[in-house]
């Protein structure tokens, strides 16, 4: 039977599973179907770390060891190929509970996955993972509890993730604070990078 799924949409497809994959993978912790989402020189920024993919999953499966439970659900991916390049935004949420002042919270933050991908060895890698986070909030998950927040410490962190934030630094982890949001100059630069890696005229490493 005649093929009737032109190029550029199995490319397309392609690189939504990938995304996909990489999603259920690593929420799952299978550690070894994990590596193969990552390109040899893939990296991950997140809130609480930034390194390379190899880094990312194994500090992801000793959180996960650790009772570290950070969820993703995905929606709609958009996708822009160049050549052997290609950059993807794909709507998300995440969610973590955890122990916030001494109440158990769950904390939902809502955003994108601006992915910069590659070909490598015929298929489709993550070269570079960045989040955009664009709003998130907190809820107790008793109904009649509510955490007593440090407003000077919430504060400290962007509007976009200030409570998965919260979370993330009382549980001790370091949180990055200048990660791209809905609006601002640091999204503006990571557009601005991803018409650049689609260019081929520059890596988009930050």
């Amino acid at each position: 039977m005649e093929n009737l799924i032109d190029p550029e949409t199995a490319e397309r497809l392609a690189i939504r599973e990938l995304l996909e994959n990489w999603v259920l993978w690593r929420d799952a912790a299978d550690r070894d179907r994990f590596r193969e989402v990552w390109h040899p020189e893939g990296r991950m920024m997140a809130t609480w770390f930034q390194g390379t993919g190899d880094e990312f999953i194994h500090v992801s499966r000793e959180g996960f060891d650790r009772g570290v439970r950070i969820l993703h659900f995905l929606g709609g991916t958009t996708v822009e190929i160049g050549g052997s390049r290609a950059v993807a935004q794909t709507k998300m949420t995440i969610s973590q509970r955890g122990q916030v002042e001494g109440v158990e919270c769950d904390v939902v933050c809502t955003g994108r996955f601006y992915d910069f991908l590659a070909k490598h060895d015929g298929r489709w890698t993550i070269v570079l993972r960045q989040p955009i986070y664009e709003k998130d909030r907190l809820d107790p998950v008793s109904m009649g509890t509510s955490p007593d927040l440090d407003p000077d410490l919430l504060a400290a962190f962007p509007e976009g993730y200030r409570h998965l934030a919260y979370l993330q630094s009382r549980m001790g982890y370091p949180v990055k604070p200048d990660m791209p949001g809905l609006t601002g100059p640091e999204v503006k630069a990571l557009y601005a990078r991803g018409t650049a890696w689609l260019d081929g005229s520059e890596p988009p490493l930050p």
